[in-house]
């Protein structure tokens, strides 16, 4: 009897594929808008602040507002974020990690969110505090 095997994918990660299809960075990047979208939603939500408001104060249109709050539009400047983040009490933060050895967007993510690399030094934009 000849068993034929299929490829092993044991040992390759969704990040490997992403890169071998060559868009990890613009996965990654949409990911992050997508969340960065979602966190000022939230804090425009807590704070009771209208798309109208957040154009008002941000001194431009709505519809200018509703591009950078849509989660797959990844043509915001770090500038337009930091400026939105300040109109609802919040501050953009990058940080810059070693790419080897890679880990996943996700493996960050939860090690953000876990308080690990809290220590580490980051670069913050904007002065809402």
């Amino acid at each position: 009897m000849n068993k034929t095997r299929g490829f092993d994918h044991s040992g390759s990660t969704f990040d490997s594929f992403l890169e071998e299809e060559g868009i990890l960075e613009e996965t990654e990047a949409l990911a992050i808008k997508r969340v960065i979208a979602w966190q000022l939603k939230q804090a425009m939500k807590e704070k009771h602040i209208t798309k109208y408001a957040m154009a008002k104060r941000l001194h431009t249109s709505r519809s200018q507002v509703d591009r950078l709050l849509h989660p797959d539009n990844i043509g915001v400047t770090i500038g337009t974020l930091s400026k939105a983040a300040k109109v609802v009490g919040k501050r953009i933060a990058l940080e810059v990690v070693d790419a080897t050895p890679r880990q996943s967007f996700r493996t960050q993510l939860q090690r953000r969110a876990s308080g690990e690399l809290r220590g580490k030094q980051q670069t913050t934009i904007g002065a809402a505090r």
